[in-house]
């Protein structure tokens, strides 16, 4: 028997609207993951129908290439609401993928003062302080009293205020004072009189290396952007500042390995193989480099077939022990742990390292060895070059980023590669060497 809803009763349309709702403010990430393998005009219907809080949560987790296609998708009240919601620094990346016309008629939605925002931020180099700073930031004078001060606050809708910047008669950053601070001082004290030490900013031109760096230095949750007169322009919030510290680790590891800062997993393939393949061609020049080393000793080699299946082990071990002292060394410069003048420390520390690592693996490699090819002499020989090449790896481990730095260059810009050619020439010089030197004790050893 049919029954009629009771009065003030939820219709099923109604109570499928509120569960997805309530599924969406509390799993949002899954959410967006899953949008994210939807055509994008099916995803901007079903962002324009949620709730706007919702709905700019959702976008601003896509990722940023989808959340741009989306973005073109959407209505203009549904525009309207993501980016008065989303915050600028992540807006912008958005309406930069948008074509010009698209961007336009997007911003002509927005009220004028965060149109203007958005096209400052729009203004800047991609990862330039400009670029990653929140533009929405009030300065005050430095001869506002606390109460003065306190009562302006109350007005302002931003909520991540951990602390107030000042400005002096000029318009110049003057210094900041700490919420803390602030709300324990006496109400008629003056600003300028709890401002502590010098005004810590970046100016809007830094790089994200430069920030990254600025950030390592003075270890603040939150930095305010200068032009180059000095004013206040924005405000790199703690959210943006982490996600530039992971960029700049991750962009060190491509860089490592000969791949471009600039290059992302979804970038076009031309694009990848222009940053690629120069650095591949070098590599390639530098495998030459180390076969001309084993040619060296082709008569050996040709006496002693042995030798040449031991090779890869040999460099295998002083590789992977480079790459080691690299990684150790490189994540002491970019958090500042070891410098230049540290060098001699840092060498004697890794050669040292080497040498007991060398000890330990060769004592392993020459029971393996005995084993397999019974020759006294061929155990004794890839056993002393094992200890001497992880020596050589560790020293040119710590050495490679050091040189690079000294000579002006990115530590982290293809040292594997420099580093692979020192083990690699490095391990076949001392084994080959070893074994054309000590070629007497390998009579046993069979061509």
């Amino acid at each position: 028997m049919h029954r009629e809803p009771e009065e003030g009763a939820l219709s099923v349309t109604e109570t499928s609207r509120t569960l997805t709702g309530e599924f969406i403010r509390l799993y949002p990430d899954q959410v967006a993951h899953i949008l994210e393998e939807l055509p994008a005009a099916e995803v901007a219907r079903l962002i324009e129908a949620t709730a706007s809080s919702n709905a700019s949560g959702l976008l601003e987790r896509l990722s940023p290439r989808i959340a741009a296609t989306v973005l073109g998708e959407l209505g203009d009240e549904a525009t309207r609401a993501a980016l008065r919601t989303i915050p600028p620094t992540k807006a912008a990346p958005m309406l930069a993928s948008l074509d010009h016309a698209q961007r336009e008629r997007k911003l002509a939605l927005l009220d004028a003062r965060l149109a203007e925002h958005l096209r400052e931020l729009l203004s800047y180099p991609a990862d330039s302080a400009g670029a990653l700073m929140d533009p929405r930031i009030t300065a005050f004078s430095s001869e506002l009293t606390v109460e003065e001060t306190l009562r302006r606050m109350r007005a302002f809708k931003e909520k991540e205020l951990g602390a107030i910047y000042l400005m002096d008669a000029d318009g110049r950053l003057a210094g900041s004072v700490p919420l803390g601070e602030l709300v324990t001082a006496l109400p008629e004290t003056k600003l300028k009189d709890i401002v502590r030490g010098t005004p810590v900013s970046v100016v809007v031109t830094a790089t994200r290396e430069e920030i990254v760096d600025s950030l390592a230095s003075q270890r603040l949750a939150t930095f305010p952007v200068v032009d180059l007169q000095s004013r206040l322009v924005g405000v790199i919030r703690y959210r943006a500042l982490l996600a530039a510290a992971e960029a700049e680790a991750t962009s060190d590891i491509q860089t490592m390995v000969g791949a471009s800062r600039d290059e992302t997993a979804l970038s076009r393939v031309s694009f990848a193989v222009s940053r690629r393949l120069p650095w591949l061609e070098v590599n390639l020049a530098t495998a030459f480099l180390a076969a001309s080393v084993v040619g060296l000793f082709q008569g050996t080699i040709e006496r002693f077939s042995a030798l040449a299946v031991l090779l890869p082990v040999v460099a295998g071990q002083s590789g992977n022990s480079g790459m080691q002292a690299l990684a150790v060394t490189m994540r002491g410069l970019v958090l500042r742990e070891v410098s230049i003048k540290d060098w001699p420390r840092l060498i004697f520390k890794e050669a040292r390292v080497g040498v007991l690592n060398g000890l330990a693996v060769s004592a392993v490699t020459m029971i393996g060895v005995y084993f397999w090819s019974h020759s006294p002499g061929l155990t004794l020989v890839i056993g002393i070059a094992m200890v001497f090449s992880m020596i050589i790896a560790g020293i040119c481990g710590a050495s490679v980023p050091l040189v690079l730095k000294v000579l002006g260059q990115d530590p982290a810009t293809a040292s594997s590669i420099v580093l692979t050619t020192f083990t690699d020439c490095g391990g076949f010089l001392s084994f080959l060497g070893l074994a054309t030197l000590l070629s007497g004790l390998l009579t046993d050893l069979h061509p």
